[in-house]
């Protein structure tokens, strides 16, 4: 079994609203899987059909080769977008009773807190309040608690949300670390930088529709239009112009240089490759930039959203 989580032709029907409509998707073991889309698509009704919060109304999970049922929560860690610190605990005693009821020993779970911890700099918070903390701090330890007892599916739901820079990378790192160690992890997040160094695989949701899945790298070859950035340092910009526009398809580019360059980008045609482009250029001028434009994950989620 390659795929530790299989949806199959969920829908799901709110009285006359269709929050999913016949969505498939299939995350592969060991993974980062972005479940994408704009706000309303019902990548939170898919969530939580995972989670059990709720049923389908048609369709079929499957966890780890088997039907979904409700001893296999024990399986899944879940940090919802929406937090669900209990704000006049304790930290260290709340985190204590959500591992005990994820299934931890007492003793096992003060060890393992203990561990996470450390490893986050955040011993001194064990006996301070949840409404004591920042949203960041407060979002650490519900990181924790996610985490805590090595669930074979993490699902972060927006992770990143209160975090400055610094802990937003921390935690980055520690969810890769994680994949590393054999977890696989459903991301949902509107931060496309964040899937562009996180994601294997991606879906994008739509208007309670699947519109676009598969490996973020075949999507990206897929989505790419044979096109480069270069910059040229010549004597002659207007012959070298005419030149280009007699061979390719050229428009202005915009990006920083430290040569007084023409900025170009050049698209090919798809018998033509790369290396015939850069062959010619550099018979033409001296090419002090050239870069193939590759979509960003973002290109791809407005094009396709738009498209759809």
């Amino acid at each position: 079994m390659n795929n530790l989580l299989e949806v199959n032709s969920v829908s799901k029907n709110f009285g006359d609203f269709k929050a999913l409509n016949n969505v498939s998707i299939t995350v592969p073991k060991g993974s980062i899987f972005g479940l994408l889309g704009p706000n309303g698509a019902g990548k939170t009704t898919l969530i939580r059909i995972i989670n059990q919060i709720t049923m389908p109304d048609t369709g079929t999970v499957m966890l780890d080769g088997e039907p979904l049922e409700a001893h296999h929560i024990q399986h899944i860690g879940y940090l919802p977008e929406e937090r669900g610190l209990y704000k006049s605990m304790k930290v260290g005693e709340q985190a204590l009773y959500l591992a005990q009821l994820k299934g931890l020993p007492k003793a096992e779970a003060k060890k393992r807190l203990k561990y996470w911890f450390e490893r986050l700099e955040i011993g001194d918070w064990w006996n301070k309040k949840i409404q004591e903390l920042s949203k960041g701090m407060a979002q650490k330890i519900q990181f924790v608690v996610t985490v805590l007892h090595k669930p074979k599916l993490l699902i972060f739901d927006e992770p990143f949300s209160g975090f400055d820079p610094i802990n937003a990378n921390l935690i980055k790192d520690e969810i890769l670390q994680l994949r590393e160690e054999g977890a696989t992890v459903i991301f949902s997040t509107h931060r496309m930088e964040s899937v562009e160094e996180l994601c294997d695989h991606i879906a994008l949701i739509h208007q309670s529709n699947k519109i676009l899945d598969g490996k973020l790298i075949d999507i990206k070859r897929q989505y790419k239009t044979n096109t480069y950035e270069v910059g040229l340092l010549t004597d002659n910009q207007t012959q070298l112009m005419n030149n280009l526009k007699g061979k390719f398809e050229i428009s202005p580019a915009d990006f920083k240089s430290l040569n007084d360059d023409l900025k170009l980008n050049i698209k090919l045609n798809s018998n033509e490759s790369s290396n015939d482009l850069l062959t010619y250029l550099t018979s033409q001028a001296q090419v002090n930039h050239f870069n193939e434009l590759v979509p960003s994950a973002n290109d791809i989620f407005i094009q396709t959203v738009k498209n759809n």
